[in-house]
C-alpha cells in the first residue's frame, strides 16, 4: 500500500518505546483495537493489491478445474489461487506445510510487513513475542494431505506413509506455521466454526487485545479444500452452482438465477493492534476493529434458518459490541454464497436490522466461497472499502442488465456494475459470515476520519 516517507520512518522498530507502558491490567477498561496491516492470497492473485484491483475491476477468479483427479465430477468449477504457494516460500519450509498453511504464511507475512514490522520476526520488529498472538479460522485446512496419506498406505504399505502426514493434516497447522515463521509466542489459536471461522477468529483476536492478553495479533483465515472428494460431496448435497464459466461468474449472489456456491481457496489476514501501541510507533491506521457478534441458528446441519432470526441476533450483537446503532452503518459486505435459501435469509435479516437503503456488496462472484478463509478475505475488503471510500461491485449478474437480474424477493441496495463511492453519512461497515450448522458471525469495522 502507498505510504508517506514520514510513515515509513515512523514504522518498524519501536525505538525508545516501552511496550508495557500502555498495557492495562487484565479485566480493565477495554482498549480500542486498530487495523494496521493487510495480507491476502486469493483466486484474484497473490497480494492485497491484486485482490483490491480485481474487485474494483469486476474480475472473476473462478475457473474450470483440470486434471485426471477432477475428471468425471458433476461440477468442475472453483476459485483457485493462480500461483503455486510452495514456489513462493523456501523449499525446506514449504515441504513441511500443507497448502492452507502456505497460503496463511504468505498472507500473514504481507500483513506483518504492511504494518511496518520486520519479516525476521517479532523480536527484530521491536516487539515482545509473548505479547503477540495468531488467530486463524480454518475448517479443514488441507484435506488432501490425509487423502494422500491414505492412498500411499493402500498402494505401498505403512512404511511408505510420511511422518509429516499427521502434523500437516491438523486444521491448526496454519496458525502454528505463522507463529513459527514470525517468532510469535503469545498464542496461536485456531477457530473452526464452518464458514464463519475466519470472522470469528478475527473477533476473538479483537477481544484478546481489548482485554490486555496481547497487544498485537495476526488474525484471519486460511483454507485449501478444492479437492476431488470435497467437490464430489458438495455436488452430492446439490450445494454447488451448475452454471458454467463464461462472461458471467457461475457464483451469482442475490441474483434471480443463483443456484449454489462455487468452492474456493485462499487466505486473508488483518494485523490488529491496541490503539496505544499503534499510536506510539506511528503506525498507519486503516480503520478501527470496533466489535463483533456471534449467534447460532439451532435449526439444521446445513440449511440456514429461513426466518433469518440467528443472523438478526448476530448483527445486533455486533452493533452493540461496537457501541453503534443501525443508523451508523454505511455499508455491508454480505456473506451471500449465492445459494437460494442462504441469500434470502441474509436479505431478510439485513432488511429487518438495517432497512433496504444501506449499500451491500458480495464478493463470491469474484472469488468463489473460500470456506474458512472467506471471513478473513471479506473483512480485508471491507477494511479497504472504508479506507478508500469505494465499494466494489457485486458480480455474477446478467452482464447487460445487472439491476434487472437481482432477485425481487431480496430488495437490498446491491452495488452492481461499477464501484460506488461510500456514503459520507455514518462510519460503520459490517462483514458477515455464516456457516453450515447455523454458525453466524458479524464483524463491525469503523472508519477513522
Amino acid at each position: 500500500m502507498p505510504q508517506s516517507a514520514e510513515q515509513d520512518e515512523a514504522r518498524g522498530h519501536l525505538v525508545g518505546h516501552d511496550p508495557s507502558a500502555h498495557r492495562p491490567p487484565l479485566g480493565a477498561t477495554p482498549r480500542r483495537v486498530l487495523v494496521t496491516g493487510l495480507g491476502a492470497v486469493t483466486p484474484l492473485g497473490v497480494g492485497v493489491a491484486e485482490l483490491w484491483q480485481g474487485l474494483l475491476d469486476g474480475r472473476c477468479g473462478v475457473t474450470e478445474l483440470t486434471g485426471d483427479d477432477f475428471a468425471g465430477l458433476p461440477v468442475r468449477t472453483a476459485g483457485t489461487v493462480p500461483a503455486d504457494p510452495a514456489a513462493l516460500l523456501p523449499r525446506p519450509r514449504a515441504r513441511r506445510m500443507n497448502r492452507a498453511a502456505q497460503f496463511g504464511v504468505l498472507a500473514a507475512r504481507e500483513a506483518w510487513r504492511d504494518a511496518g514490522f520486520d519479516l525476521a520476526g517479532a523480536v527484530d520488529s521491536g516487539l515482545e513475542p509473548e505479547r503477540v498472538g495468531v488467530s486463524v479460522g480454518s475448517i479443514l485446512g488441507d484435506a488432501s494431505v490425509l487423502v494422500g496419506g491414505d492412498r500411499v498406505l493402500r498402494e505401498r504399505g505403512p512404511r511408505a506413509v510420511s511422518p509429516l502426514t499427521t502434523p500437516m493434516t491438523v486444521a491448526s497447522q496454519a496458525a502454528s506455521q505463522i507463529s513459527i515463521d514470525l517468532g510469535i509466542t503469545g498464542e496461536a489459536r485456531t477457530v473452526t466454526s464452518a464458514c464463519a471461522s475466519g470472522t470469528e477468529a478475527i473477533g476473538q483476536a479483537i477481544d484478546r487485545i481489548r482485554y490486555g492478553h496481547v497487544d498485537v495479533a495476526v488474525a484471519g483465515g486460511a483454507e485449501a479444500v478444492v479437492t476431488p472428494a470435497i467437490m464430489a460431496s458438495f455436488a452430492a448435497m446439490r450445494a454447488l452452482s451448475q452454471h458454467a464459466v463464461g462472461d458471467v461468474s457461475p457464483s451469482r449472489p442475490f441474483a434471480k438465477d443463483r443456484d449454489g456456491f462455487v468452492n474456493g481457496e485462499g487466505a486473508g489476514f488483518l494485523l490488529l493492534e491496541a490503539e496505544e501501541h499503534a499510536r506510539a510507533r506511528g503506525a498507519r491506521v486503516y480503520c478501527e476493529a470496533a466489535g463483533w457478534g456471534l449467534s447460532a441458528d439451532a435449526h439444521h446441519m446445513a440449511a440456514p434458518d429461513p426466518s433469518g432470526a440467528g443472523i438478526v441476533l448476530a448483527l445486533r450483537r455486533a452493533l452493540r459490541d461496537a457501541g453503534a446503532r443501525a443508523a451508523d452503518v454505511v455499508h455491508v459486505n454480505a456473506h451471500a454464497t449465492a445459494t437460494p435459501d442462504g441469500d434470502l435469509a441474509e436479505g431478510i435479516a439485513l432488511r429487518e436490522v438495517l432497512g433496504d437503503a444501506v449499500p451491500v456488496t458480495a464478493l463470491k462472484g469474484h472469488l468463489g466461497h473460500l470456506q474458512g478463509a472467506a471471513g478473513g478475505v471479506e473483512a480485508l475488503a471491507t477494511v479497504l472499502t472504508l479506507y478508500h471510500g469505494l465499494i466494489p461491485p457485486t458480480i455474477g449478474a446478467t452482464a447487460h442488465h445487472p439491476q434487472d437480474s437481482q432477485d425481487p424477493e431480496i430488495p437490498l441496495d446491491v452495488v452492481r456494475g461499477r464501484p460506488r463511492p461510500l456514503p459520507s453519512r455514518g462510519d460503520l461497515a459490517l462483514s458477515n459470515s455464516f456457516g453450515f450448522g447455523g454458525h453466524n458471525a458479524v464483524l463491525a469495522l469503523r472508519r477513522v476520519r
